[in-house]
């Protein structure tokens, strides 16, 4: 957990006087019987409700959780650790929390308040707030009337929640009219009307926090990370040592077993995988990269086999697995090799004339083998019928 912090930290030469957290949740959507699969009202599935920490483009925190939660579920918990680790080296910086109004909870504003951590989260309107700016309402939609254009109007508000809320606290009014239609916003900040002023706090700090979001799709679109096919939700040393007695048995032979450092494999882990004749190597401490081969295998197994096939049972899925691979390392071309293909067949048909250009004659043709019900071919010279 502390290695996003680490890198972070070690990005940059000098500390800086301010930065910014964004918190963030998303659905991570699920299309099995995956354990802890909950029902989510608002993105209308079954899903896990991940929680995101970037800071500008530096992501600091990617926790899975379960969806039957308040979207703030264990925020406070993880920016405790994450500021006080930030802390022990940039003892000075100044830092803000940014989030939409699913963060907005009393027991994460408290802790922020005590610790010297400012905030800016998105407030949940209701009739209450949006009566206080009634008047500014009105002149939005008088002006956006009259200009054809959206208008907005800013208020200062000092609000505190009936219940939630242990004090009050600066809230920012944003009654803005867009065509026919009202869209009063509202924040909740613990920075002062000195530091900043109502329009530059939403418009320049609040609203900046889109950038978040769009990380977030970067690491869905680009990383595959709303793809989980975990059978479990907290994976244990047990499960994955099972995970690969079954494995081994499936296949002739294994070699080797590359894994990074996760605690997960301990030594006594390794210990059973080799019992299983498999030499294990592991990858170098604080190395993400070291598993990028791996990881463009997976993705190409996604793209080029299991993106569009659907599997109907275990072993059809064990068995469509097994034929991909023996075309990828039989059949099908590499660039890196030339193109060649790393395991090449024992017996190729040879053209009588192998000084001559081929072309398509009498004598022989292009034999096409369809794999898997024709989704890749591999092509090979063959003696033509005659």
């Amino acid at each position: 957990e502390r290695l996003w912090v680490d890198l972070f930290l070690d990005a940059h030469r000098e500390a800086p006087s301010e930065i910014i957290l964004d918190l963030d949740a998303t659905d991570d959507p699920l299309h099995g019987h995956q354990e802890g699969r909950f029902f989510h009202g608002y993105y209308d599935g079954y899903c896990y409700l991940p929680l995101y920490i970037f800071s500008g483009e530096h992501l600091l925190c990617a926790k899975l959780r379960r969806s039957n939660i308040d979207g703030a579920a264990g925020a406070r918990e993880e920016i405790e650790r994450m500021v006080g680790q930030i802390r022990e080296r940039w003892s000075a910086v100044k830092i803000i929390l940014r989030a939409d109004s699913g963060f907005c909870r009393e027991e994460l504003m408290s802790w922020c308040e005590q610790n010297a951590v400012d905030y800016v989260f998105e407030l949940a309107r209701n009739v209450r707030l949006v009566r206080a700016i009634g008047a500014e309402l009105q002149e939005a939609k008088a002006e956006s009337q009259h200009t054809q254009r959206p208008a907005r109007r800013f208020k200062e508000l000092v609000y505190r929640t009936r219940k939630s809320w242990a004090r009050p606290r600066r809230v920012v009014a944003k009654a803005e009219h867009t065509g026919d239609k009202a869209n009063p916003r509202f924040i909740v900040t613990s920075l002062s009307m000195q530091q900043w002023a109502a329009r530059e706090l939403y418009e320049d700090r609040y609203c900046a926090r889109g950038e978040c979001e769009n990380r977030i799709k970067e690491a869905q679109l680009d990383l595959f990370a709303d793809r989980l096919s975990a059978a479990t939700f907290h994976p244990s040393a047990a499960w994955t040592l099972q995970q690969l007695r079954e494995a081994v048995g499936y296949e002739d032979q294994y070699e080797f077993l590359i894994h990074d450092r996760d605690n997960i494999f301990a030594s006594h882990l390794d210990e059973s995988i080799r019992r299983l004749g498999v030499r294990v190597l592991k990858s170098p401490p604080h190395s993400p990269k070291a598993n990028a081969i791996c990881e463009r295998v997976i993705g190409t197994i996604r793209r080029e086999c299991l993106d569009w096939l659907v599997p109907l049972s275990e072993a059809h899925l064990r068995f469509t697995l097994k034929s991909w691979i023996a075309h990828y390392n039989g059949g099908r071309p590499h660039t890196a090799l030339g193109p060649d293909i790393p395991d090449p067949p024992g017996s190729t048909f040879v053209h009588p004339c192998p000084n001559s250009r081929y072309r398509r004659g009498e004598s022989y043709a292009v034999r096409a083998n369809p794999i898997l019900g024709g989704l890749h071919h591999e092509y090979s010279l063959a003696p033509a019928c005659t």
